[in-house]
């Protein structure tokens, strides 16, 4: 058997710039002093004309960004999702999502993945954050070929767009030839009858393993990709909730606010529910290799398996 790929979704983001560098003359980008952290120096070797080095001042990029898009221009900033999100949150709301502005973030290095960096920089808060923007949208990409795919998207559409990439190299699940991407629409992976996963970012793959560890103690799990937070897919949630009467949520993000409160908010005012919320349960992270983190905090295959099963029995 084959070793499965393993890319980091931020690698996609960088090519994903070029790929649209050499397209449209009218994109962009901004980074924070991380460019090669965040892959934006892709683009920058590329097209040195059209990058913006805007030093450690992600308040000050963010102006910057919403200058550019008031002049036409479609800009991409990057930082890591902590200061991204986190300590640019008013500039983003002030000078990007207030005037609805087309304005695209490159967040890396999100989540407890981000691993040795340590607490002050695993941002488990930014999706919370930026779904309390009027407007704004909310992309979190499972893998390599989703997040190429979800930066596409996000240049054609028009108005801010939030995209959350991961540090760590994790397998690609997607085949590129016939994967369709949509703004807004879950993907179901995996058909089942007893409990729905809605699952998102680095966070699907391991539900697929979860669910496949399920079925061999018969508990038929079906799983979908939420890769976007906002808008989320009601029609899809509501309908496997419907089937399945039980919800699982995970991701690599905050219980409270994230992934497992958009689709709380929507079940507890269209079809009531009973959920289970598999996240980062309102603590913060800590120092260590990544793969041993996402284990601790109880995101790999094996202990959403032991959740899930334990809910459903």
């Amino acid at each position: 058997m084959s070793e499965v790929k393993k890319v980091a979704t931020r690698e996609s983001y960088g090519n994903a710039l070029v790929e649209l560098g050499k397209k449209h003359e009218e994109l962009v980008v901004l980074d924070a002093d991380l460019a090669g952290a965040t892959k934006t120096g892709m683009f920058k070797k590329e097209f040195p004309e059209r990058f913006f080095d805007c030093g450690i001042a992600e308040a000050n990029m963010t102006g910057i960004a919403a200058g550019f898009a008031a002049c036409g221009k479609v800009p991409f900033m990057s930082s890591f999702a902590m200061f991204a999100a986190g300590r640019a949150f008013e500039q983003v709301r002030n000078s990007i999502g207030y005037p609805h502005l087309n304005v695209k973030i490159g967040a890396t290095h999100a989540g407890i993945s981000v691993g040795e960096d340590g607490a002050t920089h695993q941002c488990n808060e930014d999706i919370a954050l930026m779904r309390t923007i009027p407007g704004m949208v909310v992309i979190n990409p499972c893998d390599a070929v989703e997040a190429r795919a979800a930066v596409l998207a996000a240049y054609e559409y028009e108005g801010p767009v939030y995209l959350r990439f991961g540090r760590l190299a994790i397998p690609v699940i997607n085949d590129e030839a016939d994967y369709q991407f949509e703004i807004g629409k879950g993907i179901v992976l995996r058909e089942g009858c007893d409990v729905t996963i809605a699952a998102t970012g680095l966070c699907v793959n391991e539900a697929l393993g979860a669910a496949r560890m399920l079925s061999e103690h018969g508990i038929e799990a079906e799983v979908i990709n939420i890769h976007t937070i906002k808008p989320l897919d009601e029609e899809l949630v509501l309908a496997s909730a419907a089937k399945t009467k039980r919800v699982v949520t995970v991701e690599e993000h905050s219980v409270i606010g994230g992934l497992g409160s958009a689709v709380c908010d929507l079940l507890s005012e269209k079809a009531p529910t009973h959920v289970l919320k598999i996240g980062i349960q309102d603590v913060f992270g800590e120092s260590g290799p990544a793969l041993e983190l996402i284990r601790r905090y109880g995101l790999d295959a094996e202990n959403i398996y032991k959740k899930v099963k334990a809910f459903v029995e």
